[in-house]
């Protein structure tokens, strides 16, 4: 059982909304760290822009960071 709710519905959070249904047009669905951190809007938001300046900092190269993604959902076990 999880020890956090998880947040399906964005109840019509100006925040959450484009965040969710971004997600649903990407992936299929929300994904579950999103659904765990739509607790708190603000944190969520900061850590997608957190995660989008990585990716734009050119300090990785982009064709390594899907490879990454998968070696660190592999190693918490977690399906990707």
């Amino acid at each position: 059982m999880a020890r956090i709710g998880e947040i399906t519905d964005d109840g019509g959070d100006p925040t959450l909304k484009p965040i969710f249904d971004k997600q649903r047009e990407l992936f299929g669905d929300i994904l579950n760290t999103t659904r765990v951190m739509a607790h708190c809007p603000p944190i969520l938001r900061a850590v997608g822009l957190m995660g989008q300046a990585i990716e734009q900092s050119g300090q990785l190269p982009k064709a390594l960071l899907p490879l990454i993604y998968l070696r660190v959902a592999s190693i918490n076990g977690c399906p990707f």
